[in-house]
């Protein structure tokens, strides 16, 4: 970055898309950070995060009403959003016992043994998109390999085979980046256009299974009972599907697209884990560790409470920053090195931590796995072909690159 860190806003599109000096720059110092410029707390550090995500007593999930009164819609494209239904409070932004009662109906469907008999399938979906990519002269890895993998395990899981991975990959890219907050006008209004085609498509493939069951997750939803007293409606399966497709994804894509330029500028780890397959698991903890997708998470305060030293007043923002908390010095010795064998890398907050933990971890944890057990052998070298190509959007939440333009070197 040309100007320091700390004389701009952290929520700065500088800052965002290259964080890494922030973060270095306030670990030590100030773990709790005030953002004077916009007004919102940053939790920057390991033990810090850790202690806030479990006090859900102080720290609510119930960020929506506070993000959409701070951020007043604009009538463009709240009039489109009225073509469709209102977000619900399921998964993501409740709190106890609200997220209990969503999120045991869908805790089964990503179970450690929903999971494990996947495996054979990812293995023989990851071997045929390897298969296509490696024919190719001009290979971009997330276009050809990190994006379809996962959307076609979680459309698969939910039913939504008739949609390609290309719309699927569009509707939560919108889902993101309204999320995220930081998109030019043209841009928000596109992503209500595309929130409310993705509402009315999936409310069409609800009211079949309503009538005609089938055999996915979507279905299972449909015919769920909250507490055994009353099925979900319209707007909380809308909700819950939107928030499991991008779980489902976004994190995946993002982290297999950044595991595959770790191990291109550390070709050393690259040939450690080619000698010994038997660490790609742990390796694929340390690129969740370093890519972060899922960099940090809101939290509004209930009361005025006390973390790390700082006084955080009622109705606060807070972001709990997890792409900060696992570069930690404290936690992690050279915390910027990619080191495929690297101990503790499984203490990483990349999925979240506490009740809110994503659902679809043990699902990406497996596809990821899986992925670089079916490519390594494949190959005998990796090139980043266009260094300048690979970008990373300004958002404050996700964190990925679009593109990778890549050689794999194969064997002879």
């Amino acid at each position: 970055m040309t100007v320091a860190a700390e004389q701009k806003s952290f929520f700065h599109p500088d800052v965002l898309v290259d964080p890494f000096t922030f973060y270095q720059e306030h670990l030590a110092v100030d773990p709790v950070y005030h953002d004077r410029a916009s007004g919102l707390y940053l939790v920057l550090s390991h033990k810090l995060v850790s202690e806030a995500t479990s006090r859900t007593d102080e720290f609510s999930n119930n960020f929506q009403p506070v993000l959409s009164g701070a951020r007043s819609e604009d009538p463009e494209v709240k009039a489109i959003l009225d073509k469709g239904w209102p977000q619900v409070d399921t998964l993501l932004t409740a709190d106890p016992p609200v997220h209990t009662r969503f999120r045991k109906l869908v805790n089964l469907a990503f179970s450690a043994p929903r999971v494990n008999k996947l495996e054979a399938h990812i293995r023989e979906i990851a071997r045929d998109l390897i298969d296509s990519m490696l024919a190719k002269d001009d290979i971009e890895f997330v276009r050809d390999f990190a994006m379809p993998l996962p959307i076609r395990m979680i459309s698969e899981q939910l039913g939504l085979t008739h949609e390609s991975p290309s719309t699927i990959k569009r509707w939560t890219d919108a889902f993101v980046d309204r999320l995220g907050g930081m998109v030019p006008k043209e841009r928000e209004l596109q992503c209500a256009r595309e929130v409310v085609e993705f509402q009315h498509a999936i409310k069409a493939q609800m009211d079949q299974r309503r009538a005609n069951p089938t055999d996915d997750l979507l279905s299972d939803l449909v015919h769920a009972q909250i507490d055994g007293e009353r099925p979900l409606d319209d707007g909380e399966l809308l909700s819950i599907v939107q928030q499991l497709l991008v779980a489902g994804n976004e994190t995946t894509t993002a982290t297999l697209a950044e595991g595959i330029i770790l191990l291109a500028r550390n070709p050393a780890e690259l040939a450690k884990a080619k000698a010994d397959p038997r660490i790609i698991p742990n390796m694929v903890e340390e690129m969740l560790r370093l890519a972060s997708a899922s960099s940090g998470i809101w939290r509004v305060m209930k009361q005025d409470a006390e973390l790390g030293g700082v006084t955080l007043p009622e109705g606060a923002m807070v972001m709990m920053r997890y792409a900060a908390a696992n570069r930690d010095p404290d936690r992690y010795e050279e915390p910027d090195r990619f080191l495929a064998d690297r101990a503790n890398a499984r203490t990483h907050l990349a999925f979240g931590r506490g009740i809110h933990m994503c659902v679809g971890n043990m699902l990406s944890r497996k596809e990821m796995t899986v992925a670089f057990e079916e490519l390594l052998p494949r190959i005998a070298g990796i090139t980043l072909t266009d260094e300048a190509a690979i970008a990373y959007p300004p958002n404050m939440m996700l964190r990925g690159p679009v593109t990778v333009p890549v050689r794999f070197e194969q064997h002879a």
